[in-house]
């Protein structure tokens, strides 16, 4: 293969060529490392957007389910903002 590119381009052109690969592939901005960097952030977007995805849908189904029963609405509200009734004590343990 070595000898084939030798007869078919002269020593300037494949010199012109090797210089112009190392530039494309190493040197400039859009290197391969900086590829290979971005497609590792690509995949890591791609993996925060299906967790939203899904945390959505989640959130999606308890807001039918509190728009829907007035006991899971007084749940909510005790179980997250320490509401209590106006007759009851609540102690928070942790």
């Amino acid at each position: 293969m070595f000898n084939y590119l030798i007869t078919r381009y002269t020593k300037v052109q494949l010199l012109i060529i090797s210089v112009i690969i190392v530039f494309a592939f190493f040197i400039s901005e859009s290197n391969i490392f900086a590829r290979i960097g971005y497609d590792a952030q690509i995949m890591e977007m791609n993996d925060q957007i299906e967790y939203y995805r899904n945390k959505t849908t989640e959130d999606k189904q308890k807001l039918e389910q509190l728009q829907l029963d007035k006991d899971q609405i007084e749940k909510f509200v005790r179980e997250n903002y320490f509401m209590k009734k106006d007759n009851e004590d609540v102690y928070i343990i942790e």
